[in-house]
């Protein structure tokens, strides 16, 4: 019996883009892009990052709602730990330590201190998706999600909804044709 061949072994997908296929069989993960903010041979971690909640930001942060990139609420940043918040922040003038150059921001500090740091914008997210050792090279190796590079304007974009299909769109070939395919089948 042949051995599968499991792409990107031993190489880091951090700071890239998993796009889930459409018919990717697990609902929570529908139509979503998640930038993976760690990958190793522990595992993995990442954010939705198409996802925005109803949650204002001035509701739940009201001293960080002048900081929050548009639109401005919470996002639901995956199905584990929902009460687990990451922030993030756009890089204004200097680096951050994170992927695509992006700032890991505590909400306990003042706003105006971030800010004086060099970060441009805030992003929180709610929650988080994770994968053990081997797992998502597993899912990725059944074809349930595409990896495509990510920009750190996916991260921030003010038009969340319509970043699956701009990401696909700029994938070119069979992807880009995926970029029209209808989120919701039973609308076609």
């Amino acid at each position: 019996m042949e051995e599968a061949k499991v792409p990107f072994i031993g190489m880091s997908l951090a700071g890239r883009i998993l796009v889930a296929r459409p018919d990717l069989a697990d609902p929570r993960f529908n139509a979503t892009l998640m930038l993976l903010l760690e990958h190793g041979s522990e595992g993995a971690l990442g954010v939705v990052i198409n996802r925005p909640s109803r949650l204002e930001l001035a509701d739940a942060f009201p001293d960080w709602e002048d900081m929050g990139a548009e639109p401005g609420v919470v996002f639901a940043g995956g199905p584990v730990d929902r009460d687990a918040l990451i922030a993030l922040g756009r890089p204004a003038k200097t680096q951050g330590e994170l992927v695509l150059g992006a700032h890991a921001v505590d909400l306990d500090d003042q706003p105006a201190l971030v800010e004086a740091s060099g970060v441009s914008a805030i992003r929180v997210f709610a929650g988080y998706a994770g994968w053990e050792a081997g797992q998502l090279e597993g899912e990725i190796a059944n074809d349930d999600w595409w990896v495509v590079d990510a920009t750190i304007d996916d991260l921030f974009t003010d038009d969340p909804e319509g970043l699956w299909a701009r990401v696909l769109r700029r994938q070119g070939g069979e992807l880009a044709w995926y970029a029209h395919f209808p989120l919701d089948p039973s609308m076609n």
